[in-house]
């Protein structure tokens, strides 16, 4: 009986520490106000996120998060959920007004623990803007070990800022 319950209680203290995402965007935005805004993508914003994403776009209904400090937009967190290998993780992508990574933080991981990024490798999306180097053949490195996990952090930070882009950098 000790063996079957060992691997569960060593995986309760990791997943325990997640943050909710109300928490997620006050480490990610402190002292901001939140605004929720929700957006309809027309099929133009969705192509041109998928082109700039280099990737799929699951829908075209679109919940941010703006962050806001004496009446000025400071940044905008989106709010990811992918596949890993069979189950999902929820990223908070945090992104500044101008259009940089400010902070990823996993929300929820359902797959197993050994398979989840540690904080050091997640911390060099920080500061990272959308162009081709923001792949894991550029500026971010392979996690060994858990290699879907990386594409799938990695993909979730692109469509993120690809969003950013079109609704709030092209938009005005």
């Amino acid at each position: 009986m000790i063996r079957i319950l060992a691997p569960l209680a060593l995986s309760l203290p990791l997943f325990a520490s997640l943050p909710t995402p109300q928490e997620a965007l006050a480490l990610a935005f402190p002292g901001a106000q939140m605004v929720r805004k929700e957006h309809i993508l027309s099929e133009p914003q969705g192509e041109r996120i998928k082109a700039l994403s280099k990737g799929d776009l699951t829908g075209h209904w679109i919940v941010a998060y703006e962050a806001q400090r004496d009446g000025r937009l400071v940044g905008v967190g989106f709010f990811d959920t992918q596949r890993v290998r069979t189950l999902n993780e929820t990223l908070l992508v945090a992104i500044s007004a101008e259009g940089r990574i400010l902070r990823v933080e996993a929300v929820a991981f359902g797959e197993p623990v050994e398979y989840m990024a540690k904080e050091a490798w997640i911390k060099q999306f920080e500061g990272k803007g959308l162009d081709p180097q923001l792949s894991l053949k550029g500026s971010i490195h392979p996690l060994s070990g858990a290699t879907l996990t990386a594409h799938a952090m990695t993909d979730a930070a692109r469509r993120c800022l690809a969003l950013h882009q079109v609704l709030y950098r092209e938009a005005k």
